[in-house]
């Protein structure tokens, strides 16, 4: 099994970056990648664009990875009168997650502060039997209205707290979708060496509320080549039939058929099997019926369209804090990556 750097993932997950707040988690992206690159630049929306020069380039061919910065969070919308605040989602949630959560309020300073709603024990029969909804949650910052009121204003956004720890051979945490992806694109970009196009790796925005940095992003680069990197559902759960399961932790890098933003060009999804085959690398077929990424963006918004498909990295009970991922699947996610870049140039796409 390839090893991967944990503390660099941690510190990449553990970085703030709601949906159109990406500030910190983009700073940290440039200050870590900016040595392996000969060119980043950052655009009106945020994006980060890196540029390494292919070597073999006549025809002045692209390739555009894009790996969104973005995490599902809140931002405030109302603070009652008892210093309770009231928010409103940033990407996709299931209710039920939110229950007996921390998050962190990011204002003039990060307040700590918990999930709550009304104990069961004084629910009705009713009550009980409901399912949940975000709005039958509030913040509570154990302080006053006035003291919240110093440090937090509406508009601030809310990002969730739980720290990245190893369970065997895997890593849990909060955001592993997205920041495994900005993960594995630092370390192809620092990895790779020889290569025939130009490569923009780059790091979006607002995928979770909408593939819209990834839009502008392909708008700009045109690129001949798209490859996006996301995570995707592992559901090798108890009760799961084998047809349900999308993908399976420990099998490999997952190359991406469809999901429902994107049906993958069939040249680029032969393309990455057969680059993986020949180097061994692990790897496993997705299809996902529900759920897009920046593949869509990638394919669809340049100018001329994009020959795109997609890796994804098997992750367990997405979109909660405790999404898990293996660290072999990472590795081989790595590899792939780096090997698909290098041999761009060996391979007949008119087929």
């Amino acid at each position: 099994m390839g090893t991967i750097n944990v503390e660099l993932l941690k510190r990449i997950c553990h970085a703030p970056g709601a949906p159109g707040f990406e500030k910190e988690i983009r700073d940290l992206v440039i200050k870590e990648v900016s040595p392996f690159v000969d060119n980043v630049e950052v655009d009106n929306l945020g994006n980060v664009f890196t540029l390494k020069k292919g070597q073999n380039n006549p025809e002045g061919k692209s390739v555009m990875i894009a790996a969104h910065m973005d995490e599902i969070g809140f931002i405030v919308t109302h603070i009652d009168d008892n210093g309770f605040v009231r928010f409103h989602t940033l990407g996709g949630f299931d209710p039920k997650t939110l229950t007996a959560q921390r998050v962190i309020i990011h204002g003039k300073k990060d307040l700590m502060g918990v999930m709550g709603s009304k104990p069961i024990h004084v629910m009705s029969p009713e009550e009980r039997n409901k399912t949940p909804k975000t709005t039958d949650y509030f913040i509570d910052l154990g302080m006053p209205k006035e003291e919240v009121e110093k440090w937090i204003a509406i508009g601030n956004p809310i990002t969730r707290e739980r720290e990245l720890i190893e369970l065997g051979d895997c890593v849990n945490a909060k955001s592993i979708d997205n920041r495994v992806s900005v993960f594995i694109l630092i370390e192809t970009l620092k990895k790779l060496e020889k290569f025939p196009y130009d490569v923009h790796g780059v790091f979006t925005v607002q995928e979770e509320v909408g593939i819209r940095g990834a839009n502008v992003a392909a708008h700009r680069l045109n690129p001949d080549f798209g490859i996006g990197l996301d995570t995707t559902i592992a559901f090798d759960l108890p009760s799961a039939q084998a047809h349900e399961k999308v993908t399976e932790l420990g099998k490999g890098a997952a190359i991406k058929i469809m999901d429902a933003s994107a049906i993958c060009d069939y040249r680029m999804v032969d393309y990455l099997k057969e680059v993986a085959d020949k180097n061994s690398i692990k790897w496993q077929p997705e299809i996902l019926t529900a759920g897009g990424t920046d593949t869509a963006g990638l394919q669809r918004m340049g100018k001329s369209g994009a020959i795109s498909g997609a890796i994804s990295i098997p992750t367990r009970h997405l979109h909660q804090v405790i999404e898990m991922a293996h660290k072999d699947d990472i590795f081989q996610s790595i590899e792939l990556l780096k090997a698909a870049l290098e041999l761009l140039d060996k391979y007949d796409w008119k087929h």
